[in-house]
């Protein structure tokens, strides 16, 4: 996806000229599921789980845009905290703790914590912690997809759940999503956005109700707030930082996310 009309902004189809599908998807770090929530030209589509990333990537080769809260544009060595992360800390404030910095390059493809802790100390000077690690295989299996899938690159995009709910609320969500609190909290900011969006978030829930591996309702509300970001709405598609840098691959190191104007950090 190219810039739009302006630094940080992404192009937005214009009216009546897309009839793909706009998907968030959240991996679940628990079953290593992706889920998928699509929207259509009609509003919600359907909710589907996949087991890999490349079937995922299949399923959605011709939507307009695919949003992940899966890192994109890794760094192979020095400074180990990439922008994006640095940023989204700053204007999450005491949900800063749900921002975790990824490995480097290499250190993602380790299976083993002690060897990828190794290896990113030895590249950057930091060490790895456990909720990094754990995320490493999702990383990787992203990061080769767009590697070796050039076509992926205008369609599939990183976001982050928690910036995406603090930038449709206009501020940090208070309670964690895994808590009665924070299950209603996100789900009234989405229903602020969207007055149909608890029955998008109950349709998806019951959609994907009989896969093997059960599908946490935070998981459905995540994937709900990435579809919302993704498909063309109120306010803008905007670029945590606000210039983003490429990374040696020439992947895009930014989280995209929605919002009538700039985040406050990105402002600056």
């Amino acid at each position: 996806m190219d810039a739009g009309t302006g630094p940080g902004r992404e192009r937005e189809p214009e009216s009546g000229a897309g009839s793909g599908l706009y998907v968030g998807v959240d991996w679940s770090v628990d079953s290593g599921a992706w889920l998928a929530l699509a929207f259509g030209p009609g509003g919600f589509d359907h909710a589907a789980v996949f087991d890999e990333v490349g079937e995922l990537w299949l399923r959605y080769e011709g939507a307009e845009r695919v949003l992940l809260d899966v890192p994109i544009g890794l760094v192979d060595e020095g400074e180990a905290e990439r922008a994006p992360e640095a940023l989204a800390r700053e204007v999450l404030g005491e949900r800063s703790a749900a921002v975790v910095t990824p490995p480097v390059r290499e250190a993602t493809r380790k299976r083993r914590y002690p060897a990828a802790t190794r290896v990113n100390e030895r590249l950057t000077g930091r060490g790895l912690s456990e909720r990094a690690f754990a995320r490493s295989e999702a990383i990787a299996a992203v990061d080769e997809l767009l590697r070796g899938v050039p076509e992926a690159r205008p369609v599939v995009a990183e976001s982050h759940p928690e910036v995406c709910f603090r930038a449709l609320a206009g501020e940090p969500m208070a309670a964690s999503p895994r808590t009665a609190a924070g299950y209603a909290e996100r789900l009234r900011t989405l229903a602020e956005f969207d007055r149909d969006a608890p029955r998008v978030v109950q349709s998806a829930a019951e959609a994907t109700a009989g896969y093997d591996a059960p599908v946490a309702v935070a998981d459905v509300l995540d994937a709900a707030a990435l579809a919302y970001t993704a498909r063309p709405g109120p306010g803008r598609l905007r670029s945590l930082p606000l210039e983003p840098e490429t990374d040696a691959q020439g992947l895009p190191v930014r989280m995209l996310y929605r919002a009538p104007e700039p985040l406050p950090a990105d402002a600056e």
